[in-house]
């Protein structure tokens, strides 16, 4: 009955194997190291299907295997895996979509050098998030989450010859430590409180969701929001934002991986797993609604003032992601899970769709672009297909996950679902936007020698365009399988005639007003910032948030930094300095005094003679 659960931890080694080849292979086989990172990616995802396949069946039982790994004392940490229905769907998204990234790279990336250990890196981020997915505990769970941060690194810096490449690489890395660290003292927190020490989901259900009262409000308050520093690090929440945008300077197949299936799905993923926390601390839950609920909005305001296409859809997944926190502080785990599971799905089409571009055209700038859609036919309705999904337009899987997050809202808190819809309004605009200028109008200087691109990059385009449409319907609003399938305890509300309406109407009415103020002035024209200029130049500058931090943080901690090394190198080095010259001048000094010459000898004993004796003589004085 669960053959398959039972062999589930191979599924994040194959793409492991793969990674260890590729690294020992190098640079020189190319070809080979296409094949390798994508049959890796091909059996962990059948595997992931198979595994998928003994859930659906009816009264699936949860299977796990753990063993001791470390025993101090008394104590034995224990690792091992977990297989539920919310680890198998996951399994199946990351190496779903990591598998069609695979495929996509061969094309993208074909004329760069060292493809082969980008194959080798894009597995082992592969392993990494499934790695995660399968823990079955938080310590576990921590190394991989760990490891996702320095694949991320690896990856967003992979082109390391440009100096934004790296910078970004930079950024990622330290601004997601300051999450990983919130994380790290929330585990270390249930380490201490929870009953032997257990930090394995089960167990952390058990204790929380039967709120036993073995810990206070207060403590159970600051290790809830302790996760969830942790996942606005990962996720790209405010105010840990700003690594996300930057991290577009990585190979646009990397963006696709990172923001559909693997680092920033990490932080929802985190909630979902450790729920039960949150539910005991309503504290809790309200600032993780009101976060997301902020992010989501203040995510798409930036997308609608910004040039670059990567940008555009880098806050467009903030804004997102700022959905499913709102979804997972209003109780709806559910609705936080769909639309992580349809936003996979498009956001990678987005992504992979606009590689495509930038492929042909060699430019990220939507200015310079226009009337690709003529020359790009597969690229541009695979593309309108995501951005349709993503605008929440029925019937795409967007519109029906949306709704349920809308619907929640609405039950909860009239505010937050006002800006829900006001959210799903900017999308509906700023996509309009981007899809006007891009693939509309004239053909602007860099296009007009665009083609489409080989099959290899626009078959995974169309497989995900399906999948954009379809996806929505495991969880219609007249039939929550979804739901049912994911928590027999979690009874979520259906949507509403009237969010459904005014969900369509959101989307409409900003297709529309995208439209009427971009269709007829295309590249170079932003209609809005005739009309408010300080508010789209504040857009524009990502209400200089980064610049805040720079000014902050950045340089105060630069000038601590030239502090405490000045410190070290004048105090500390000069110290040892000044102990070393004093030893080397005694040296010296003794080396004089043992000259071979008798004389000098007699001198010196005579001398330490007399000043025995004066000291002898001074305390008998003194006496």
């Amino acid at each position: 009955m669960d053959f398959f659960a039972k062999i589930a931890w191979m599924i994040p080694l194959l793409p492991l194997a793969a990674f260890l080849v590729l690294m020992t292979l190098g640079r020189g086989f190319r070809r080979a190291g296409v094949w390798i990172g994508s049959i890796g990616a091909l059996g962990a995802f059948l595997l992931s299907l198979l595994v998928l396949s003994e859930r659906l069946k009816p009264h699936a039982v949860d299977y796990s295997y753990h063993f001791n790994w470390i025993s101090i004392g008394e104590y034995t940490l224990r690792i091992g895996f977990e297989i539920t229905n919310l680890t198998a769907l996951m399994l199946v998204v990351v190496t779903l979509v990591g598998l069609l990234v695979n495929v996509y790279s061969a094309g993208y990336m074909a004329s760069d050098e060292r493809v082969t250990v980008f194959y080798g890196y894009v597995s082992l981020f592969t392993f990494s998030m499934l790695g995660l997915v399968l823990s079955d505990n938080l310590l576990s769970f921590y190394l991989f989450w760990e490891l996702v941060g320095v694949c991320s690194f690896l990856l967003v810096g992979f082109w390391y010859a440009r100096p934004a490449a790296r910078a970004a690489a930079k950024k990622a890395f330290i601004v997601t430590r300051i999450g990983d660290a919130g994380l790290l003292i929330a585990i270390l927190l249930l380490f201490w409180y929870m009953p032997d020490h257990a930090l394995d989901f089960t167990m952390i259900q058990s204790i929380f969701g039967g709120q036993g009262g073995i810990m206070t409000d207060g403590i159970t308050t600051l290790m809830a929001l302790l996760l969830f520093l942790g996942a606005v690090g990962k996720s790209g929440q405010f105010p840990l934002h700003v690594w996300l945008p930057d991290a577009m300077e990585g190979p646009t197949p990397i963006s696709a991986l990172i923001h559909a299936a693997t680092m920033v799905a990490a932080g929802v993923f985190l909630i979902a797993r450790t729920f039960s926390i949150f539910e005991a601390s309503p504290a809790a839950m309200e600032t993780v609604a009101y976060v997301g609920a902020f992010t989501a909005i203040f995510a798409a305001a930036i997308a609608l003032a910004q040039n670059d296409l990567k940008r555009i859809l880098a806050y467009s997944t903030i804004s997102q992601l700022g959905y499913m926190m709102l979804a997972l502080g209003l109780g709806a785990m559910t609705g936080a899970i769909f639309h992580l599971f349809t936003h996979a799905f498009f956001k990678a089409l987005l992504f992979l769709a606009a590689g495509s571009v930038i492929h042909a055209v060699h430019t990220q700038d939507i200015r310079e672009m226009g009337g690709i859609g003529s020359r790009m036919r597969v690229t541009a309705w695979t593309f309108a297909m995501g951005a349709l999904a993503l605008a929440g337009i029925p019937p795409l899987s967007g519109f029906w996950s949306k709704d349920a997050i809308l619907t929640a809202a609405l039950e909860h808190n009239p505010v937050l679902f006002a800006v829900g819809l006001a959210t799903a309004f900017f999308t509906a605009l700023y996509m309009t936007r981007l899809f006007v200028h891009v693939f509309m109008g004239k053909l602007g200087m860099k296009t007009k020698e665009a083609k489409e691109s080989p099959l290899v990059m626009t078959i995974p385009l169309i497989v995900l365009a399906v999948l954009a449409v379809i996806a929505g319907f495991v969880e219609l609003p007249w039939n929550g399988w979804l739901s049912g399938w994911l928590s027999d305890e979690v009874i979520e509300p259906h949507s509403s005639m009237v969010v459904m309406i005014l969900s369509i109407a959101a989307g409409l009415f900003g297709i529309l007003a995208g439209w009427l103020l971009y269709g007829k002035g295309m590249a170079g024209n932003h209609p809005l910032g005739s009309r408010m200029p300080r508010l789209v130049r504040l857009a524009e500058r990502k209400f200089y948030i980064d610049e805040l931090y720079e000014a902050v943080i950045v340089k105060s901690l630069r000038g601590l930094s030239a502090c405490l090394a000045a410190i070290d190198t004048y105090v500390i080095g000069g110290a040892v300095k000044l102990a070393g010259a004093a030893a080397s001048a005694a040296g010296k000094l003794g080396l004089r005094l043992q000259n071979g010459q008798v004389q000098t000898y007699g001198v010196a004993a005579v001398l330490g003679v007399v000043a025995i004796a004066l000291v002898v003589i001074g305390r008998r004085m003194l006496s």
